[in-house]
């Protein structure tokens, strides 16, 4: 079985570096990292992620109408990030930032229906 494909949207470089590495130590393969709200549009036609993890605030967009966005053309699950959750986030799955690597195994797992991580020991 392939592993879970990720599409990471997220603005700030150093996070989304070190999500994209956790991510790949943990078994998963990170297809891109989105910085802005067009550019996660983009990645998500070309890639066909099989999850998102969308920070709800970006530089240029809104992770949230990103999101939206992907969704009129195709069904990807999404787990957002963020550091203020706000109303708009409601009925949302959210990983509340900062977030340790068991949370974010957890939002996965809950994302995407997967029992087990690709690597059952993650590091």
């Amino acid at each position: 079985m392939a592993p879970l494909s990720i599409l990471v949207v997220e603005d700030d470089a150093l996070i989304g570096m070190l999500l994209s590495e956790m991510l790949g130590e943990m078994g998963f393969t990170v297809c891109a990292v989105a910085t802005t709200e067009d550019d996660a549009v983009a990645c998500a036609s070309l890639h066909q992620p099989g999850l998102m993890l969308v920070d709800q605030y970006l530089k240029q967009g809104n992770g949230i109408s990103a999101a939206q966005r992907i969704s009129q053309s195709s069904s990807v699950p999404c787990v957002f990030m963020t550091g203020a959750v706000s109303g708009a986030m409601e009925g949302r799955q959210i990983l509340q930032k900062p977030f340790l690597e068991a949370d974010l195994i957890r939002a996965i797992r809950l994302a995407t229906g997967l029992t087990a991580s690709p690597n059952p020991q993650p590091s």
